[in-house]
């Protein structure tokens, strides 16, 4: 009989502390945000990702109530920017901008990384997705995914691809391609995008798979001769534009981009950072500007986005195992 009145202390003893925490917790958040909150970003001012977040942080700001800095820590292919968020304190003030690179193909391209992208972090929410657009050059005689696949497979070999850098993005993305197709390709790599896109225009590489973004303009004036997206579907910012997957049925490969916080973080905290960044990016003003520049507005719960970052970590780990991709 006293075993059992302890047992039935203990249990609500427990019961007692969950139901505290869980009340603190709450508590902490109705008072949150108290300060200006800091959004780490892992490529530079002037990016791809900074084209995306200031937007979004200006209005961030407004939802919230407080200063959203945008704090730009590039290097070492985002480990620089990934390291420094997960050693924030787990209080809400310190986001993180995760995306393809940081969150799915790290963790498999890098055999020491000093950060785990499921482990270390609690995701937020998806924020937008970008395709990846593949072009050719002038002087290539090709005009669609069915006459590029059979030019390369009647020249195994010997079509050249341009990316910017072993393990980019513009590296995985055209292995994916080869993998679903059984083509031929032969890797060029470069220095980043703009040399690469250099040598596109003047015939020493015969094709690339870029991020939309920094290229739309280009795209939009016919200055690059375009042949497909690498997104499910067409795009409202480029309709004329077929997608891969209209003629390589399944072939979907797009940068996504959403934000999490340090593991650990009040789960009330992250349930109000997600409400405001959906509210933000729900309005049609901002999401017309961010579809302009080349993105998609895709918005998730914080389990979503969780899943949705193994499912990338599972396939792009699939890509670079058998593409035998090594990190520069």
């Amino acid at each position: 009989m006293f075993l059992q009145h302890l047992v039935v202390a203990a249990c609500a003893a427990g019961i007692a502390a969950v139901s505290g925490s869980a009340d603190a917790q709450a508590e902490v958040a109705r008072h949150y945000p108290s300060k200006s909150l800091r959004w780490i970003l892992a490529f530079p001012a002037g990016g791809v990702s900074d084209l995306l977040a200031r937007p979004i942080g200006q209005r961030l700001s407004d939802v919230l109530g407080q200063q959203i800095v945008v704090d730009n820590r590039p290097g070492a292919s985002g480990i620089i920017a990934s390291e420094l968020a997960i050693r924030a304190p787990a209080d809400g003030y310190t986001l993180m901008l995760g995306e393809t690179s940081t969150h799915s193909v790290n963790v498999s391209l890098f055999k020491k990384l000093p950060y785990h992208p499921v482990k270390n972090f609690a995701p937020v929410t998806l924020l937008a997705e970008s395709p990846l657009v593949l072009i050719v050059g002038p002087a290539l005689a090709v005009n669609s995914v069915q006459e590029l696949i059979a030019l390369a497979k009647a020249k195994p070999g010997q079509l050249n691809y341009a990316s910017g850098g072993s393990g980019t993005g513009t590296h995985l993305v055209p292995e994916l391609f080869k993998s679903i197709t059984g083509i031929q390709l032969t890797h060029i790599p470069y220095k980043g995008t703009p040399p690469a896109l250099t040598d596109l225009l003047g015939g020493r590489v015969e094709l690339m798979f870029p991020n939309l973004p920094p290229v739309i303009g280009q795209i939009k004036s016919r200055r690059l001769k375009v042949i497909a997206l690498s997104s499910a579907k067409r795009v409202p910012s480029l309709p004329e534009v077929p997608a891969i997957a209209e003629s390589v049925p399944g072939f979907v490969a797009n940068t996504w981009y959403g934000v999490l916080v340090p593991a650990g973080t009040p789960q009330p905290i992250v349930q109000k950072l997600n409400a405001a960044l959906v509210t933000v990016v729900a309005t049609a003003e901002l999401r017309e500007r961010l579809s302009g520049l080349g993105f998609e507005i895709a918005t998730s719960t914080p389990e979503g986005l969780a899943r949705y970052i193994r499912a990338e970590i599972d396939k792009w780990a699939r890509v670079i195992q058998q593409a035998g991709i090594k990190p520069e």
